[in-house]
């Protein structure tokens, strides 16, 4: 079966191919069309800023959408849509996730823990072994896209993602400066030895535009993001600016009420992921 007929059941299917002794089954009451991780080859980019803007866009398509937060130490997702300090509750076999008002789905640590301020102090393993459980055990039902917000670097968890999770593709974000070169050749070289496909990049904090006449300052200097797709053969899917609204709704857990000219121009280059 081609990479492109495969429904991620390993269960039900008759093919031998080196991907069955590493996929974690899916959740039997859960049906996942499309996984796109969201990567990053250093923190500080605003990943989880961008996982949660394109599951908002794929929202607004008319689409069901899921975000798994796999940024296991640092989970933000779930204060971004509004969920935290949920309860979260089990039926016994399986977790069930939280939903936002827009209808995401949403699971992330946090939504585990008895204080959201605790410490994940874990252990490799056992980090992967929740990344596992999030995909295995939890009850995602039916979902059109469900968008992974993984960890920076390219250690034991992103590891643990790219080979336990079926996924169709990752979304690489980047920021302006220089160093970003050399950043995104690790993602891009991490990608192409686990065999993923690489949907585009996004380039975030690519600059600030003034409210009142609209000019827009590079804070962090010119951007080298051309030079980086054009070296890996990328498609640019954004340059997206610094925005105080936006960092504003997402501190108040409300970023599906977030709108901007930028991100309209931004929905168009995602639609087709």
């Amino acid at each position: 079966m081609s990479s492109n007929e495969c429904n991620h059941d390993c269960g039900s299917c008759q093919e031998d191919c080196s991907e069955r002794s590493f996929l974690a089954p899916m959740n039997a009451h859960s049906h996942v069309k499309k996984v796109i991780g969201v990567v990053s080859g250093k923190g500080g980019v605003g990943k989880s800023s961008i996982t949660s803007l394109l599951a908002v866009l794929k929202q607004r398509q008319g689409y069901q959408v899921a975000v798994l937060d796999g940024d296991i130490t640092g989970p933000s997702i779930a204060k971004t849509f509004g969920v935290e300090g949920t309860q979260i509750y089990s039926n016994g076999k399986e977790i069930i996730p939280a939903v936002s008002t827009q209808g995401t789905k949403i699971m992330s640590t946090n939504l585990l823990l008895e204080n959201a301020e605790d410490p994940v102090v874990w252990r490799g393993p056992i980090l992967a072994g929740m990344i596992k459980q999030f995909w295995s055990d939890v009850q995602w039902g039916e979902v059109d896209y469900m968008f992974v917000d993984m960890p920076p670097g390219t250690g034991d968890v992103p590891l643990t993602i790219f080979q336990s999770l079926p996924l169709d593709g990752i979304v690489i974000v980047t920021s302006p400066q220089e160093l970003v070169s050399m950043i995104v050749s690790k993602a891009v070289n991490m990608a192409k030895q686990m065999n993923i496909p690489i949907l585009g990049i996004v380039e975030n904090m690519s600059y600030v535009e003034c409210p009142d006449c609209g000019h827009k300052i590079y804070v962090f200097g010119h951007s080298h993001l051309k030079d980086v797709a054009d070296k890996y053969d990328l498609n640019i899917l954004g340059q997206l600016p610094l925005d105080s609204e936006l960092t504003k709704l997402s501190d108040m857990g409300a970023i599906e009420e977030y709108q901007s000219e930028w991100l309209e121009e931004f929905d168009k280059q995602v639609k087709e992921l």
